[in-house]
């Protein structure tokens, strides 16, 4: 294998790893008998249903920085950001949750949850069931699983685990064979993204290209690269019921006018 794409190959099971890393280090800061009161004591919100309606939904999404474009907010304040998305129409919020890459922690999810009643997706490269529980027991109604990070029994698993838990999971794919792999594993919504998580180049094309092999009962969403109120009619005309936007609106001074700009177009 070439250098170039074995370091490509490597961003994933670095990401992966670092979050394996720092779930340890969580793991152990709770009683197993109170996590698990933290988790009942949370009743979720219906995150898939948002997403289902005669517009295209917005799941506005908050990070403090990326690995491919680096720190987006010098002051990153989620609860600041989750009442600008509120007020800005947002269908749904997604809150990145990784440390290393991100900027993020799970306490993000409860200061988002305190300042909005919008379902929460948790976004972070999910690999233990410990984590799937932690997203609900903050205030989380749904979480990513992404398929480039999970062996096929790992990916059923935490299909399986999300639904006992009581919330939804949006399982990420790049590709026909991830799609057919999601389908197979049971996902009730499934997320197109555009960047490669190998080489972080941004292909529009894949919602068209992968639309006709999600059945309609699906929830699908368009996720990275959507720059616009254009773009975002071109993911609905594609077939999409919500997009997944973040780096426009972490650079936007105004993310509630950038997310009613999305909402203009009533298609």
């Amino acid at each position: 294998m070439p250098e170039a794409e074995r370091e490509n190959e490597d961003v994933i099971s670095r990401l992966v790893l670092e979050a394996r890393q720092d779930l340890q280090r969580r793991r152990y800061l709770m009683a197993s008998d109170q996590f698990e009161q933290a988790v009942a004591a949370y009743a979720p919100k219906d995150f898939l249903i948002a997403l289902r309606g005669p517009k295209l939904a917005v799941v506005a999404e908050m990070k403090q920085r990326t690995p491919s474009m680096g720190v987006l907010a010098q002051d990153y304040r989620p609860a600041d950001l989750a009442h600008a998305y509120t007020e800005g129409g947002a269908a749904a919020i997604s809150v990145l949750t990784h440390m290393a890459g991100f900027g993020g922690r799970a306490e993000h999810i409860r200061m988002v949850r305190a300042a909005t009643t919008l379902p929460i997706l948790r976004k972070d490269f999910i690999t233990d069931p410990y984590e799937v529980a932690e997203a609900r027991a903050c205030g989380a109604d749904a979480v990513l699983l992404i398929v480039a990070a999970l062996e096929a029994q790992q990916l059923k698993d935490l299909v399986a685990v999300a639904k006992s838990r009581g919330i939804a999971a949006l399982v990420e794919v790049h590709d026909e064979h991830q799609t057919a792999a999601a389908l197979e594993a049971g996902a009730q919504a499934i997320g197109v993204n555009h960047r490669d998580l190998r080489t972080f180049a941004v292909d529009l094309g894949l919602t068209e290209k992968l639309r006709g092999l999600v059945p309609r009962d699906v929830v699908l969403v368009a996720e990275s690269g959507i720059h616009g109120r254009e773009d975002a009619k071109r993911m609905r005309e594609a077939g999409a019921d919500a997009i997944l936007v973040g780096e426009l609106l972490m650079r936007s001074a105004d993310p509630a006018a950038q997310i009613r700009e999305l909402n203009s177009w009533s298609g």
